[in-house]
């Protein structure tokens, strides 16, 4: 996503409020990808819904671009309409499956289940490219396995790299919560993390090793 100075934004969003055509293609060129992946990553285990949900950002935008003030970056802006459409989806998942989904905390298990057995079968010389993208892989999922709050405020801040301040403002959550949160989800990925790369079984199985 290309940065654009404050007069450019401010441009650009004026040509928005005129409706021009070639505004909103400018628009979807440079934010396309960065909410998809926001959305993707924020839905979770329902990321199969991250297309639709990020086309219907992209309609909220171009129906609400009039009531968009310039208190804040346009980005900002825009990851606030996104994250209030992946709430309501995650939601509305909630309402429609009995089943819950696995939690990250379930997939530890307990210390005294997993300990830190490493199988015999490893290879002593494994290749790093596979190793890199099993990693890659299981942390995915495991940022899909995380509390949705917690989920939502990671992806902000270490997929998307929003400060502190645009988290608070996208969010509506005081610092201290973005904070606190952020630093749960960090400490829970980390202790899988370590978990994965010990290789215990659980995560062997998950990832095809």
């Amino acid at each position: 996503m290309s940065e654009r100075g404050p007069e450019e934004e401010r441009r650009l969003v004026a040509r928005l409020k005129r409706h021009e055509e070639r505004a909103f293609n400018e628009l979807i060129r440079e934010f396309q990808v960065p909410v998809f992946n926001l959305v993707a990553r924020m839905l979770g285990r329902q990321r199969e819904d991250a297309l639709d949900v990020s086309q219907e950002v992209f309609v909220t935008v171009f129906k609400s671009i009039e009531g968009f003030r310039g208190e804040s970056r346009l980005s900002t802006w825009i990851y606030r309409i996104a994250v209030n459409h992946c709430r309501n989806r995650i939601k509305y998942h909630g309402r429609r499956r009995s089943v819950r989904h696995e939690t990250l905390d379930e997939m530890l298990l307990g210390e005294d289940q997993l300990g830190s057995e490493v199988s015999d079968n490893q290879p002593t010389r494994p290749d790093r490219e596979l190793v890199a993208r099993q990693t890659e892989t299981f942390l995915k999922e495991a940022i899909a396995a995380l509390d949705d709050e917690q989920r939502e405020i990671l992806v902000l801040r270490d997929v998307q790299g929003l400060t502190y301040e645009e988290i608070v403002l996208v969010t509506g959550h005081p610092e201290g919560t973005v904070k606190s949160r952020l630093h749960r989800a960090r400490t829970t990925l980390q202790r899988a993390l370590e978990r994965f790369q010990r290789g215990d079984p659980v995560f062997r199985r998950r990832t095809g090793g």
